[in-house]
């Protein structure tokens, strides 16, 4: 935990914060300790403030679009990268079960560490710091369209069957897993034909996933 802390730079008081922000609720319960979910809680809403400040003061969007931006930029997806590209992954405690179906690349519990690691930093050296580590280090993946996640494929393909005046439908076809971790499965249906397909741990980027198979179909030779 030490060498994470010093390599992305981070002026730490309390080390037990930061390793609770990466602690899984199946290493807590194995353990007897506390586990990241409340820190998470406080993390996103620290998360939040910050994006839509910056989002403020370096655009003239009106609020919608503001909402629309800041949306895309606190998505599992993009929490998702931001925790792999800063190696919070690599620090996860997890009970043997998790580690058993490799968990430190399970989706949802990789996105939901950034958000809990926030919240750590926000309480142990506050807002100024963690808005600090936020613009030196997720910021420029945001203004140099880095990362995939800036695209929403849902509005797209709207936009390209609206065009076409046919009819677009999401259906979800399955739902597995626990209640804190389901798994949704989503089609996409253009006139009541299935275009594409997708699987994640909410039903938004469940769509979003299969919005984004049906347009690379598309781009692939298949109509729409």
């Amino acid at each position: 935990m030490e060498d994470l802390l010093n390599r992305l730079d981070i002026p730490y008081r309390n080390i037990k914060l930061y390793r609770r922000a990466l602690t899984h609720t199946s290493y807590a319960n194995e353990a007897g300790v506390e586990s990241y979910e409340r820190l998470e809680y406080l993390g996103d809403a620290v998360l939040e403030l910050i994006m839509s400040e910056y989002l403020y003061k370096n655009t003239e969007e009106p609020e919608g679009k503001m909402t629309k931006l800041r949306s895309y930029y606190v998505c599992e997806n993009a929490l998702y990268e931001y925790s792999i590209l800063l190696g919070l992954n690599e620090e996860l405690l997890l009970g043997n079960g998790e580690l058993e179906r490799d968990g430190k690349h399970n989706r949802a519990i990789v996105a939901d560490i950034f958000e809990s690691f926030i919240g750590a930093m926000f309480l142990d050296i506050g807002i100024e710091q963690v808005k600090s580590f936020i613009y030196k280090n997720i910021i420029p993946l945001i203004e140099n369209k880095s990362l995939e996640f800036i695209n929403d494929y849902k509005s797209i393909l709207q936009e390209l069957v609206q065009t076409d005046k046919k009819s677009l439908e999401y259906v979800i076809v399955n739902e597995s897993g626990p209640a804190h971790e389901k798994e949704f499965s989503v089609v996409v249906k253009i006139d009541d034909i299935v275009y594409g397909s997708g699987v994640a741990h909410s039903k938004k980027e469940a769509e979003q996933l299969a919005a984004k198979d049906a347009l690379q179909k598309a781009q692939d030779g298949n109509s729409l």
